[in-house]
């Protein structure tokens, strides 16, 4: 059985991250998005020093109407492994960003049909390193998890992430329903917006390992 990847997301501060990083998660995720009140600047990102800091969690960046070349600027400044896209890019974005590089975002519950969320899998699957599903139609931080009969029924060719919503009381459940590779976690686990509180860390990624699939 292959190991839950887990990712907190809306990282706002070091003694965040690092404990994060010593509870195990893989992934912590930085949002760039004036509009979300877990907006920081690459300089966070940076001044956490690497392996040493972080354990070996990779560093992804949550990126919302920027071009590709200011997606790219800001992982170089930030000295971030991933760039999480959640405005639409398309398979181009992903190859100037570098498909080796992207969390490509979707929105299971905004699809069609199932055959329409698996074509639009399908057709991104060479462009990006990994699938993020997230709940509602666009913009995630909405706190509400995902109903959808069409990502139960979905086949995913890479690594996928679930969000929305998820909590150290549902994670379990959600694993079991819909069975991805991993969870990305945000409000969830905060004590206020950007804020983690390291009872409810400690809780959710307890519940994740623990989890029976």
């Amino acid at each position: 059985m292959k190991r839950t990847l887990v990712k907190i997301c809306g990282m706002t501060r070091a003694e965040d991250a690092r404990l994060c990083a010593a509870l195990g998660a893989d992934m912590l995720g930085f949002i760039f998005h004036r509009g979300s009140p877990r907006n920081v600047d690459p300089a966070f990102p940076a001044s956490l020093n690497g392996r040493a800091d972080l354990l070996g969690a990779l560093k992804v960046g949550v990126f919302v109407g920027q071009s590709a070349s200011e997606v790219r600027d800001i992982m170089q400044a930030g000295g971030l492994d991933l760039a999480q896209l959640h405005d639409g890019q398309d398979e181009a974005f992903c190859q100037q960003v570098g498909a080796a590089r992207v969390i490509k975002v979707l929105w299971p519950e905004k699809a069609e049909s199932t055959e329409a969320l698996q074509a639009e899998i399908d057709r991104f699957a060479p462009h990006c390193r990994l699938f993020l599903a997230d709940a509602g139609s666009g913009g995630g931080g909405h706190g509400r998890t995902i109903e959808s009969d069409r990502l139960a029924a979905a086949r995913f060719p890479n690594p996928w992430l679930l969000a929305g919503g998820l909590t150290p009381e549902n994670a379990a459940d959600m694993l079991r329903r819909y069975t991805p590779s991993g969870l990305d976690i945000n409000s969830g686990v905060e004590s206020a917006p950007g804020i983690k509180d390291a009872t409810k860390l400690r809780a959710a990624l307890y519940a994740i390992r623990a989890a029976k699939l």
